[in-house]
């Protein structure tokens, strides 16, 4: 009953840290989207940075932590996976078909396991890569070192020369006052 309500707290814990991390992931995404068509107000490209910042980091904490569990598992054979369904003297390991009273088919464990993990670190490494460009767009747009004066702001401003809603965004930015 206790490792019940332990497992229930945690699974409880994990998933409010997985929405934060991935819900500060969907925000930095709207926010550079809105950015995209905004390019010139000026809490638009503040908000891409903090979001998009602090999104970097989370998604890189979470890839590091999953790739710190997927060694961990592999280098102990995931004996870890089988905490709790030994209860016999005989050491049990995750890839071998030893037969411990389990409540789970202790084959398909480890391999279901790291598959999952895998791609969620995977997943986890896009989304900060992902943050990452979008802060260094924030930072062309504010003009801040050490992309100030780059071929991406110069590219920026010359597609925005091309549309109608840009000619106007640009005509704004030239006379604030019209």
């Amino acid at each position: 009953m206790k490792k019940g309500l332990t497992l229930i707290l945690v699974g409880h814990i994990n998933f409010i840290l997985g929405a934060i991390v991935h819900g500060n992931s969907i925000a930095a995404g709207i926010i550079a989207i809105v950015v995209s068509r905004n390019l010139h107000v000026l809490k638009l490209q503040i908000g891409l940075l903090i979001a998009s910042f602090l999104n970097a980091l989370l998604s890189a904490a979470c890839c590091t932590g999953l790739l710190l569990a997927i060694s961990i598992t592999v280098a102990h054979n995931g004996e870890g996976l089988m905490l709790g369904c030994n209860d016999t003297m005989v050491p049990t390991n995750a890839r071998s078909p030893v037969s411990a009273r389990c409540p789970f088919d202790t084959t398909r464990i480890y391999d279901t396991t790291l598959a999952l993990w895998v791609t969620c670190a995977l997943l986890a490494a896009v989304e900060a890569g992902l943050s990452l460009w979008c802060f260094i767009v924030g930072l062309v747009l504010r003009g801040l070192a050490p992309c100030g004066n780059s071929y991406i702001k110069e590219q920026l401003e010359e597609e925005a020369e091309c549309s109608p809603h840009s000619r106007r965004l640009i005509g704004q930015r030239l006379n604030p006052d019209a």
